[in-house]
């Protein structure tokens, strides 16, 4: 069973319809132990990084969140769920972040003849062989909607990047935790394949 972790974070349908897509069994959760015992764990959102992290708190999923990245079970943080995973926010300041990873997340910087939030298309330049591109063709596309980007503190953890006002890495890996600052559950048949890609890791 793939749990999707529960906290009132918007998007979370969208993440299920594409993982019953590919056939899989999904359920909705913020109980601890279905989350513990769940094959691989989702954390998608769209949302404000303080909120959210208010949330986790409050339903105690910081903690859960924790445990299961530290017990080795295939994790994947989605958008907001990227975000979470990291130590801090220009979104939130004085908020911690989970702390899972290293590095924080800044806001999208002006520039001339681009609008925020950045809402769109943009190809991915892979890099370091990360897992969920296997098989995917160079630069490909796929669909973001966020105000804010990560900036990791060890590069070899970023597996795609992209540029939108300025350079961001998209996609990281370490171990068994992943996550996309775009939407693979939006990114058409691109998005799909990398699901599945993260469907089918080892536990």
């Amino acid at each position: 069973m793939i749990a999707i972790i529960d906290y009132d974070a918007g998007n979370i349908r969208s993440v299920e319809k594409a993982l019953k897509f590919l056939g899989q069994d999904v359920k909705i959760t913020r109980d601890p132990e279905e989350i513990l015992s769940a094959e691989k764990v989702i954390l998608p959102g769209v949302g404000a990084f303080g909120d959210a992290m208010g949330k986790l708190k409050e339903y105690g999923l910081d903690q859960v969140i924790r445990k299961t990245a530290g017990k080795g079970t295939p994790f994947l943080g989605i958008c907001l769920g990227l975000q979470l995973l990291f130590e801090r926010s220009d979104e939130a300041p004085g908020v911690e972040g989970l702390g899972i990873l290293k590095g924080e997340i800044l806001r999208l910087p002006e520039k001339e003849g681009y609008k925020i939030p950045h809402m769109g298309w943009n190809s991915l330049e892979l890099v370091h062989n990360g897992r969920l591109f296997r098989d995917l063709p160079e630069d490909p596309y796929v669909y973001f909607v966020h105000s804010y980007y990560l900036k990791a503190a060890d590069e070899t953890i970023v597996k795609a990047r992209t540029e939108y006002t300025t350079a961001i890495d998209a996609s990281v890996e370490q171990g068994n935790v992943f996550a996309c600052q775009f939407h693979p559950e939006k990114s058409s048949e691109t998005g799909l394949k990398i699901l599945k890609n993260f469907v089918e890791l080892e536990g």
